[in-house]
């Protein structure tokens, strides 16, 4: 299988997660919004409230790597400026969840 055919096929898998993980997270957005900030950390400290977050922040940067990848894909044309560009997106894409999850976990 090809590299644009995976990625394609990763996309669609991971469109298809972000979209109940996203609604979840909108309908307990909306219920946790005008509450206080103890409210709001008793929400986060909640095992499953964890987990589902922690896969709904890795999914969505997974997603939106890939997406912007096929963006630096289709209009970067000078290649060392396309790889580099990549390559800080992945990394991005890998640091900026983890340090998310890893702030959530010691609330």
């Amino acid at each position: 299988m090809i590299n644009a055919t995976k990625k394609w096929i990763f996309l669609k898998i991971s469109g298809a997660i972000l979209i109940p993980l996203m609604i979840w997270f909108i309908l307990n957005l909306i219920s946790i919004y005008d509450e206080d900030y103890l409210n709001v950390i008793n929400f986060f400290q909640n095992p499953l409230s964890k987990m589902l977050f922690g896969i709904f922040i890795i999914n969505a940067y997974f997603f939106s790597a890939l997406s912007i990848s096929e963006v630096f894909e289709d209009y970067v044309t000078n290649d060392k400026i396309k790889s580099v560009a990549n390559k800080l997106l992945y990394v991005s894409a890998v640091v900026i969840p983890l340090i998310t999850i890893i702030l959530i976990s010691k609330l």
